[in-house]
């Protein structure tokens, strides 16, 4: 069995009745991670695809800009040399000084800081350029997203307990092509592991995809995909008012409630062929 799910007893009760079995869960533990060696941040996630969890939230949080400047995502070492499971070393090839003004720019661009609406959205159009090109999709296209989502969550198969959020090409407007999908207790955790995924592998920026999500849309969801130069943000559930003032401001069409053979279009509509 994966990793990322354990079996645990539970008494199970159907039409009146009861039985004991077998339940599985889905696994959460924190992650250190630290920059340089020095202890950066901790998060709870599913166990699974760690290295590019903790590249895909530096790059879309803004601490690093392009895969040039990791130099190496690797496991800390207890005292007796043995890799942690909790902790991840990243190294980079960037100067204290740029570092220390992404840590502190970062403060101003985080809604849960309590600086929100305007002044966040200002912060992140300074970092991140407006997306435009000439990117077009079909409503058909769209409406296959969620199946394809739905097949790859192995998972959510299993467990009924998580998070996804998947990474398409679109090479043409009537074809949608996966590239990756992360499954994780953290909605934010599963869009950072697709991210750190493409910019792993150079695939940054991704002016020809689209990013879908699970659940609902959030400020932080936007920018994550703003960061990684996704034009096209899908997701099965609503997206909040300041989710939508952003992927208007940072040229995202953006789409919501995506499921039973509809969807909503709130920014953005040109790229959706009608």
């Amino acid at each position: 069995m994966s990793e990322s799910v354990k079996d645990y007893p539970a008494i199970k009760w159907r039409a009146g009745a009861s039985r004991r079995e077998s339940d599985n869960l889905v696994v959460e533990e924190p992650l250190e991670i630290r920059l340089d060696g020095r202890r950066f941040t901790i998060t709870m996630r599913t166990l699974g695809h760690d290295e590019e969890l903790a590249a895909g939230f530096l790059l879309a949080e803004g601490f690093v800009a392009s895969r040039t400047e990791i130099v190496e995502v690797r496991r800390v070492r207890g005292s007796r040399g043995e890799p942690e499971p909790n902790a991840l070393d990243i190294v980079l090839n960037l100067k204290s000084r740029a570092l220390t003004e992404r840590l502190r720019r970062n403060f101003i661009i985080s809604p849960s800081c309590g600086v929100c609406g305007k002044a966040s959205i200002e912060a992140l159009q300074r970092r991140i350029p407006r997306l435009d090109g000439d990117l077009r999709i079909a409503p058909a296209t769209i409406l296959g997203l969620p199946s394809q989502m739905r097949d790859a969550q192995e998972i959510f198969s299993a467990t009924g307990g998580l998070h996804a959020a998947a990474l398409f090409s679109l090479p043409q407007p009537d074809a949608a092509s996966l590239i990756v999908l992360r499954e994780d207790v953290g909605r934010h955790n599963a869009v950072d592991k697709v991210i750190g995924h493409a910019l792993m592998r150079d695939l940054i920026p991704l002016p020809h995809s689209a990013l879908m999500v699970s659940g609902r849309l959030s400020f932080e969801i936007v920018q994550k995909a703003a960061a990684a130069s996704i034009p096209i943000l899908c997701a099965v559930s609503a997206p909040s008012s300041l989710a939508v003032d952003l992927a208007e401001e940072l040229g995202i069409t953006l789409v919501g409630f995506l499921r039973e053979g509809g969807f909503n279009s709130y920014t953005h509509g040109e790229r959706i062929l009608m």
